[in-house]
């Protein structure tokens, strides 16, 4: 038997997946909180003659657009739920962090349940990013439509968004670079009888290296014409479908929203959901 030790190889500088931050990567890639924030007093002041300064965001996690909103307007004030508390106390470190002490003195987060009712009484709800696609039952997803109103002031706006097209549903991977870093939506599948859908983020770097699937959802995707039922039966005076228009070269979406009530089923599509109380 030898006596000679093998060398060991000397440690690898780490990856960059490894040094990557998910939360970080997943709002460069996936929200545009200011540009949100700007939809949402156009429309507001367009349906009510005057600026809103309150929102409520469920299904918050680093809680990035409820920061955004008390940093736009001095008088503007947020709160945030969320049931996971690791997304949360990342956004109190980093997104929070960036505000200044008067900013955060405006922002409220909290671990709690998006069907809670709370006082104070805002101007807008606010449940992006399909969070509330958890509610897979006609039943729960009408509970929480409930909840939203009764969180409204008598003057208040539901904002949700939904997406859709033949695209929504079947098995595809979508890859967009940014930056230095690509972004990976996976759609593992998807039942036609009960509209579940399995969905998972990945993201990929320049070194090879991968973070693989921090994300994942198990959701129901929900069609237009079902979450307007659900509005009217929740008491929502009136429902407004605002439109995603696409770029002219590339066809892709151009974040820019405005109100329609018919448009093309073309093969990917995001809108947002405006319901008044």
């Amino acid at each position: 038997m030898s006596s000679k030790r093998k060398r060991r190889r000397p440690p690898q500088r780490d990856s960059l997946a490894a040094r990557a931050e998910k939360y970080d990567l997943y709002q460069r890639s996936v929200q545009t909180p200011y540009l949100d924030a700007a939809f949402f007093v156009r429309v507001f002041k367009k349906t009510f003659g005057r600026p809103p300064r309150t929102l409520r965001e469920d299904f918050c996690a680093a809680a990035h657009l409820s920061c955004a909103w008390v940093e736009s307007h001095r008088e503007n004030r947020a709160y945030g739920f969320d049931l996971d508390s690791e997304p949360l106390a990342w956004g109190l470190e980093h997104n929070a962090g960036d505000l200044s002490l008067e900013q955060q003195s405006r922002l409220h987060l909290e671990v709690g349940n998006a069907l809670a009712v709370r006082e104070p009484k805002v101007d807008m709800v606010a449940a992006f990013n399909f969070s509330y696609c958890v509610f897979k039952a006609r039943k729960e997803l009408l509970a929480y439509f409930h909840a939203a109103r009764k969180n409204l002031r008598r003057e208040g706006l539901f904002f949700l968004d939904v997406m859709g097209g033949p695209e929504s549903q079947v098995e595809i991977t979508d890859r967009r670079r940014i930056g230095g870093f690509s972004y990976v939506w996976e759609q593992e599948y998807f039942d036609a009888i009960t509209g579940e859908i399995r969905c998972s983020i990945s993201f990929r770097f320049r070194d090879g290296s991968v973070l693989k699937k921090p994300f994942r959802y198990d959701w129901r995707l929900w069609t237009i014409p079902e979450l307007r039922d659900i509005a009217a039966e929740a008491g929502f005076r009136d429902f407004a479908v605002y439109w995603e228009g696409t770029e002219s070269d590339t066809g892709e979406g151009n974040g820019a929203y405005t109100r329609r009530e018919h448009a093309e089923n073309c093969d990917s599509w995001v809108a947002i959901i405006v319901c008044r109380k």
